[in-house]
């Protein structure tokens, strides 16, 4: 048994021979703060992209959300309504997508059902496929939040920093496709 007054050194010694190993990741090349731009592809339009470790799944403002039936399969049909951070100008597209999932978000208002689709956003020089709920957000600051799905692929999160990277991907840009078995 280790006396309790050795407890906490034996703690810090564990921990500090633990960090070596953490920063030897290839990730620790690619910081990102807690708010940074990224690019919704393949159109490339920048937005301010709030990266939230409290949210599990990303959320994307969209307006007009409608679900509906398409050859057996549930769809999505919205409409995007950004404003692009490089030229100022306002970017608006008429989708639909594939249904993903429902998800189902309980918070001090009550319970909101949204539906989530499969987008691709470039980060840094990447551009990662990831699942995104549908809201309209444009009382928010930011029209694209991060949640940790996303934050998990990209590398480690500076809490104290804001844009650390700008998005940089042409058709050559590594791509990340979505994992499945993160779907819940």
């Amino acid at each position: 048994m280790i006396p309790t007054r050795y407890r906490p050194l034996l703690l810090a010694a564990l921990l500090s021979s633990a960090a070596p190993a953490v920063l030897a990741d290839d990730d620790v090349d690619r910081v990102f703060g807690w708010v940074e731009k990224a690019t919704l592809e393949p159109w490339g339009v920048e937005v301010k992209a709030k990266l939230d470790s409290g949210a599990l799944t990303s959320s994307l403002d969209a307006r007009n959300i409608e679900t509906f039936e398409k050859e057996g399969d549930d769809w999505v049909r919205f409409r995007l309504k950004l404003e692009d951070e490089a030229s100022g100008e306002t970017f608006t597209e008429r989708m639909e997508l594939p249904l993903y999932r429902d998800l189902r978000v309980r918070g001090a208002g009550g319970v909101d059902e949204r539906p989530v689709v499969l987008m691709n956003v470039c980060l840094g020089d990447t551009v990662y496929e990831e699942q995104f709920s549908l809201r309209d957000r444009e009382e928010m600051n930011y029209p694209l939040l991060l949640g940790r799905r996303s934050i998990g692929h990209l590398g480690l999160l500076d809490v104290r920093e804001t844009f650390l990277t700008e998005p940089d991907c042409d058709d050559d840009a590594p791509f990340v496709p979505h994992d499945p078995d993160e779907a819940e």
